[in-house]
């Protein structure tokens, strides 16, 4: 069975490419899945809040509950707190992992820093949730970097289209790179409206 085909449907659920392979499945089927797809009813506003939290999650591949925990931080920030939410998001070191260019998908990103293969500040971190603070160097682990994954990457075989975002500085040849500051959520490429995902937890 071809693997990316629960991606490519969830994206379509979900109006958002969480793949690169999903982006040109999606082109050529913009609406959600199934027979009655294109010919949805006007969603409730619960259901609509429903959909963006769900968008939001898919983009980071993370649990409810590692969704709710970072609401909970946000909200306490005493920033505003969609915004603090989507910046508590970026900082998981798979998170960064993906948007440096070492890794081609979340997924792959966080296979990486389970199996071990990612350090910050030379040491070995297997935790995807793990929050990377400014100034943490990220890299490959010596012993990984011989590893197919590694030498694309450092070739830039993932580092896609877009720019790096300005809150790293990264090294592809070294498979290095660091976080210089908080991310500002303009900055940040995912596709959410962060209000609407506070409002279905305030609820």
């Amino acid at each position: 069975m071809n693997q990316s085909r629960p991606k490519v449907k969830k994206s379509r659920a979900l109006g958002i490419a969480l793949t690169p392979k999903a982006v040109k499945y999606f082109e050529q089927r913009p609406y959600p899945p199934g027979e009655h797809g294109r010919g949805r009813k006007q969603n409730s506003d619960y259901k609509v809040r429903l959909l963006e939290k769900q968008r939001l999650r898919a983009q980071y591949d993370i649990s409810e509950s590692q969704m709710r925990r970072a609401y909970d931080r946000a909200r306490k920030t005493g920033a505003k707190t969609g915004e603090a939410l989507v910046i508590e998001l970026e900082r998981r070191l798979d998170a960064l992992v993906l948007r440096s260019g070492i890794a081609r998908t979340i997924y792959q990103a966080r296979q990486m820093v389970v199996h071990g293969h990612i350090s910050v500040n030379d040491r070995k971190v297997d935790k995807p949730s793990f929050r990377v603070r400014p100034d943490d160097v990220v890299m490959v682990r010596e012993r990984s970097r011989s590893k197919y994954p590694f030498q694309v990457a450092r070739e830039g075989g993932y580092a896609g289209e877009g720019e790096t975002p300005r809150y790293l500085q990264v090294n592809l040849q070294a498979l290095a790179f660091r976080l210089d500051r908080d991310p500002n959520r303009k900055e940040i490429p995912v596709i959410c409206d962060e209000q609407l995902v506070v409002e279905y937890y305030a609820r």
